[in-house]
């Protein structure tokens, strides 16, 4: 008789990492959290390979982003923001702008809602498509990104998250990615409880971490943008 610890089942059918009772070291110990030399290597090579080949085929398309970006909205093209990677390191994360330039004049950093009247209509067309984020091959060159991942967050909600959410340190183990599992199996979260939610989906991630998750992910991405379902 085959008995399986009730976390075990629970992920297999969902898809996530139970945090409410999560047990540390059975996390910590799984394949994921102590991923071979190998494959880190593989992911490494593939990210850069990945993103050399998207770079050169959207090539003909920066100059047209650009042009309307700049013919609808006053400010500058592209968008630099503050990021946090792997092992809490912060970085310059590149996109295209899709918000007026003065966005957060007022609020100071603030998430994107539905309707959000900040995003521009172009940039709206940018955010479904998820042509905005085509400046963020640049960050996997440099080695702040990954192709897959969970999403890179801003500086000042990783710090507010990290006290609200348990375990919330543990998404920084690998290096953040332009999509991730949590992206292409939950909605666009605003909210402690949408990060709560997005976490599990990240820790099952990287718990499961291998080249067959890194593809299902990338399909299941691409699957996503062709039906018009981009993020926000």
């Amino acid at each position: 008789m085959l008995v399986q610890d009730g976390a075990d089942v629970y992920e297999a059918i969902t898809g996530k990492v139970p945090i409410e009772s999560l047990r540390l070291g059975w996390l910590l110990f799984s394949p994921g959290f102590r991923a071979s030399r190998f494959l880190l290597i593989y992911k490494r090579v593939a990210a850069v390979l990945i993103s050399i080949l998207g770079l050169l085929l959207s090539l003909p398309l920066l100059p047209f982003v650009a042009l309307a970006i700049g013919l609808t909205s006053p400010g500058a093209v592209f968008y630099r923001q503050k990021r946090v990677g792997r092992a809490g390191t912060v970085f310059d994360c590149y996109k295209f702008r899709t918000m007026r330039a003065d966005a957060e004049a007022d609020q100071g950093p603030t998430w994107a809602s539905d309707d959000d009247p900040r995003i521009t209509p172009v940039g709206r067309f940018l955010r479904m498509s998820r042509l905005d984020e085509i400046p963020q091959l640049w960050n996997v060159l440099k080695g702040d990104m990954n192709i897959v991942g969970p999403r890179p967050e801003r500086p000042e909600f990783v710090d507010w998250l990290t006290r609200e959410i348990p375990y919330y340190y543990l998404r920084h183990t690998v290096r953040p990615g332009i999509t991730g599992w949590a992206q292409v199996r939950y909605e666009y979260g605003s909210s402690v409880e949408a990060s709560k939610e997005k976490l599990r989906y990240d820790l099952f991630y990287i718990k499961n971490l291998s080249p067959g998750l890194d593809f299902l992910i990338f399909f299941d991405t691409v699957k996503t943008i062709l039906l018009g379902r981009g993020a926000k």
